[in-house]
């Protein structure tokens, strides 16, 4: 197992918070964890989100919008909350310090990757 990859013990600390929040459809287990495991890669690698490897984790549209949802929901503020004091899951819960955005998004000229 890479050091991306969710653990089983950290999944079932996740999959037990996801199915306690209100906001979040868990649904098929497999197919949840697949999306959170693709959402980490993003948050570690800052690669686009078109960049996302579609064979390991699906398609990058459906795995960002269902993290958009989340982000309106504050389903990863409340993620980060409850597992801030967990050694065990410091590393998976992404913040604002490990993101990173596209220039456009800070406002760039388009000669220096803004739209």
């Amino acid at each position: 197992m890479s050091r991306s990859d969710i653990s089983d013990e950290q999944w079932s600390k996740m999959v037990a918070f996801l199915r306690a929040e209100p906001h979040v459809y868990v649904g098929n287990e497999a197919e949840c964890r697949r999306f959170v495991s693709g959402v980490l890669w993003i948050c570690r690698t800052g690669a686009q989100w078109r960049e996302l490897p579609q064979e390991r984790f699906g398609l990058w549209n459906s795995v960002y919008k269902r993290f958009a949802r989340w982000c309106d929901q504050q389903v990863w503020q409340k993620m980060h909350e409850y597992f801030a004091a967990d050694p065990d899951m410091e590393y998976l819960i992404p913040d604002s310090t490990v993101i990173r955005a596209h220039p456009c998004a800070a406002g760039a000229p388009a000669e220096k990757g803004g739209k």
